[in-house]
């Protein structure tokens, strides 16, 4: 029960603030939202200090027989792909209830649909069932765009709907592909098993595959099925964008590796050239479009297609190696895109703005946001991947896990990450340093005036979870043994599978 205690307790917690009866206040809420993540915290860190990393296969599984006529189990178990994802399912879903301020519109609702992602998101990693992962996988779907389309920006009704669209069609997608094997192989078995060659043709596993790849790439998301992301960012709050890039991307670069590579080895390694291209391109489109960008938030959504195309790099290649840097990379991003995008909300909130050609000076030690530049830096570093930190141990084990496999690939998804630096840089440069101010924009009336400011000081709520973040970021950078101690036998059982049948 200590799996299905991952969906208990976010799930009736959702209930029971629906249900709450009165009026209880926004403040009230929150706390009780915190004291249930919270638990479901400590029930995640119970499944980590039951888990060994050092056995192959799932543990802690539980298996009831729900719907067979259709194939439908209730089927969960634990790996080490999947825990340290679950992991960090619990520690966001917590810091996104923290950071959350200000909801005085339908907060019942709000912190509802927190809780109710949350537990999606843990059955979604622990599903040992198709058909009951995706369930999970589209249970997050109404939730979020109720998040963006409600509580988001002024544009929110067009970013939400964009959003809504492209996860619906990865959905199908996804859910085709699931149905298609059960026709193709006249078996209605839904169980995690990969197809073998004499009850499906290569034609007909390429074909289900193509149906992943595209559901999947939507979701991570892949150049050129990005296009909803930027808007979802720039339009969602703090906490919503928090979520998004920390933990609901990760839904797509985990069904690559377990329904893509896990049940198609064969049809995964002929396709493999091509999606190491597929990977280089979107690492450095989303770098390219970075650089191009003044809007803090969107500079940091880009930044995340191009992060995400290393795991597809790593996927491709499918060595020890490069597959446990899959997983460093997914942990890694987690925690750096929720970092920066805390950032980048708190700049916003005191500034009134995210454009680099109107920031200055944050850094200043008196007047500006000198914590908050500092941790900046800190966020920075590590997606350039500077040694240290988490960022350079996820990119290095998935280089050189990949360089002999595909050398041309890793060394442009190198270039890549060398543009990294580039835009962060950029990004640092223009709203950090210099004299602290604000320069209004061109047709303000206003205009050419320098206005010197003193920003208010940061509230805890989002100083702790930011500086919590950070630690993170540079332990898992210091320490990478701890992750690798759960997920290396993992990576290599999947590199092993795939090579078993190619």
């Amino acid at each position: 029960m200590l799996l299905s205690s991952l969906l208990l307790i976010p799930f009736l917690g959702c209930l029971a603030l629906l249900l709450w009866p009165g009026s209880p206040s926004p403040q009230r809420l929150r706390l009780l939202s915190i004291a249930i993540l919270a638990l479901q915290l400590l029930a995640t860190l119970a499944t980590l200090v039951a888990f060994d990393g050092r056995l192959p296969g799932l543990q802690l599984v539980e298996l009831h027989r729900w719907l067979p006529a259709i194939g439908l189990d209730y089927s969960l178990g634990l790996d080490g792909l999947s825990l340290p994802l679950v992991l960090i399912n619990g520690g966001l879903s917590l810091v996104v209830a923290v950071i959350t301020r200000d909801i005085d519109r339908r907060p019942r609702l709000y912190f509802a649909m927190l809780l109710l992602i949350s537990g999606a998101v843990n059955g979604a990693f622990l599903a040992q069932n198709l058909l009951l992962f995706f369930l999970f996988y589209e249970l997050e779907l109404i939730p979020l765009w109720l998040l963006i389309s409600v509580w988001g920006g002024a544009e929110r009704a067009y970013a939400a709907t964009k959003f809504l669209i492209f996860t619906a069609i990865s959905g199908v997608l996804i859910l085709g592909s699931f149905l298609g094997l059960a026709v193709l192989t006249g078996s209605i078995d839904f169980s995690f098993t990969p197809v073998l060659s004499d009850r499906l043709s290569m034609g007909g596993q390429l074909l289900l595959l193509a149906g992943l790849l595209l559901g999947f790439g939507i979701k991570i998301p892949l150049v050129p099925l990005h296009n909803w992301l930027p808007d979802a960012h720039t339009q969602a709050s703090t906490p919503v964008s928090v979520l998004l890039a920390g933990v609901l991307l990760k839904l797509g670069t985990y069904g690559l590796l377990r329904f893509g590579l896990g049940l198609f080895p064969e049809a995964w390694s002929r396709l493999a050239p091509l999606l190491a291209i597929w990977a280089a391109i979107s690492v450095l489109y989303g770098s390219l479009a970075a650089i191009a960008q003044t809007d803090m938030k969107r500079m940091v959504a880009y930044s995340s297609v191009g992060h995400m195309g290393y795991v597809l790099l790593a996927a491709a290649a499918a060595t020890p190696l490069s597959l446990l840097g899959a997983i460093f990379q997914m942990v890694s991003h987690g925690l750096i895109s929720a970092l920066l995008f805390l950032l980048v909300g708190i700049v916003y909130r005191k500034t009134g703005t995210r454009d680099l050609d109107v920031l200055r000076g944050l850094l200043n030690p008196e007047k500006g946001l000198p914590l908050t530049g500092s941790l900046m830096i800190v966020g920075v570093m590590a997606s350039a991947g500077l040694p240290g930190m988490a960022g350079f141990i996820s990119e290095f084990l998935v280089f050189r896990g990949s360089i002999t496999t595909f050398p041309v690939a890793t060394l442009l998804s190198m270039a890549g990450s060398g543009l990294t630096a580039v835009y962060f840089l950029l990004l640092v440069n223009r709203a950090f340093f210099g004299r602290l101010a604000i320069t209004p924009p061109s047709g303000d009336p206003l205009v050419d005036a320098r206005l010197d400011v003193r920003l208010a000081p940061v509230a805890p709520r989002e100083t702790i979870p930011a500086l919590a973040l950070a630690t993170g970021v540079v332990s898992l950078g210091l320490a990478p043994a701890v992750l690798a101690r759960c997920s290396e036998v993992a990576a290599a059982a999947m590199a092993l599978a795939g090579r078993g049948v190619g």
